[in-house]
């Protein structure tokens, strides 16, 4: 399942055409509900579209290309991979210069390699809605760098009678190119 799950990722990201390609990455690490870990790769690419951009503040945002990986300490814990695709809505400051706040929001599709997180927390199904509230700074001159903050939720909406879910709390670095 984890090859199938890395394969779809590179495919999809392959597929884009190159003015769709890449342009940039993320690493994230958090903590999760039953004392579960998780760390997740990214790669990004950025919208051209602004909308309401009178004022200080404009709204864009970003597709996200994900793989990640969980890891439960307690009783039966398992070590699930995760493949999600996020478009994420960002409101970001239009300053130039300095410490730039943004605060995001998103909802994306995911599949996980395994639905028992541990002996207490059942996904239900390999397919899981993820979605997150974050905040952070971009930094740099150009603005390349990006440091944030997330809470995430992964859940199946009720798809399957079994439908525990599961919280991260995530610190997330970004690199654009």
């Amino acid at each position: 399942m984890k090859k199938r799950l890395l394969t779809l990722l590179i495919t999809g990201l392959c597929w884009m055409p190159s003015s769709h390609a890449a342009n940039g990455i993320a690493i994230e690490a958090g903590l999760g509900d039953d004392s579960t870990d998780m760390g997740q790769f990214s790669l990004i690419h950025q919208w051209d579209s602004k909308w309401f951009t009178e004022g200080n503040w404009y709204l864009t945002g970003y597709w996200e290309a994900s793989l990640g990986h969980w890891h439960s300490s307690n009783a039966g814990g398992n070590e699930i991979w995760n493949v999600g695709l996020t478009p994420v809505f960002r409101v970001q400051s239009k300053a130039t210069g300095g410490l730039r706040p943004y605060f995001e929001a998103a909802i994306g599709a995911n599949l996980i390699s395994d639905t028992h997180v541990n002996n207490e927390r059942n996904m239900g199904v390999a397919y899981q809605f993820g979605d997150h509230l974050g905040l952070g700074m971009i930094l740099g001159d150009r603005g390349q760098y990006e440091l944030g903050y997330r809470f995430q939720h992964f859940s199946q909406a009720g798809i399957n009678h079994d439908n525990d879910g599961i919280n991260f709390q995530e610190v997330r670095f970004v690199f654009l190119f």
